[in-house]
């Protein structure tokens, strides 16, 4: 057993020497002035690895919430990145991602599931730091409603403005 360990240990460390792992995320804020009056927040860490110039595979994990006792969302979203442009300053890329979504409170439970595309841009702005934003989402979403048991299918492209991310990563 301390073998393995031991093995496992020494594979992470040398992963993190080669300089090719990185750890980041997003943070979102927005507000709804309607009855309620609440506002939305979401918490996006993520971690993901550098295999060379043009390949990356991560995992992002999500939670999102409001102030007025409103749904609560996890989820889970791991991807595989192809990098069509990487040159010292901007890289632009597209992640293939599966992603998983439970939705929960007050009175809901709902679960998503999304398969497609997320094309993005990384600005590298100096050591190893990087701002990283995802514009839009090509593919297949599927909704369900457990209490209802209401079911949403859609494909397509989704482009506007609740569809845009930002975030910083820190390569290692």
């Amino acid at each position: 057993m301390k073998k393995i360990f031991m093995t496992l240990v020494a594979a992470v460390m040398a992963l993190c020497v080669n300089a090719q792992v990185y750890v980041g995320g997003g943070v979102g804020v927005y507000n709804v002035s309607d009855d309620d009056d609440a506002t939305f927040f979401k918490f996006v860490p993520e971690v993901g690895y550098t295999f060379n110039d043009n390949w990356a595979a991560g995992v992002a994990f999500g939670w999102e919430g409001a102030t007025d006792g409103g749904k609560k969302t996890v989820s889970i979203n791991p991807y595989a990145r192809y990098t069509f442009t990487n040159n010292k300053v901007v890289n632009v890329f597209i992640d293939g991602s599966i992603g998983y979504s439970h939705s929960y409170n007050a009175g809901i439970d709902a679960d998503g599931l999304e398969i497609g595309l997320k094309p993005g841009v990384a600005v590298n702005l100096g050591g190893n730091l990087s701002f990283v934003t995802h514009v839009g989402f090509i593919g297949y979403q599927h909704a369900k409603d457990n209490n209802f048991k209401d079911k949403t299918d859609v494909w397509g492209v989704d482009v506007d403005g609740r569809n845009i991310t930002f975030g910083l990563y820190y390569n290692f």
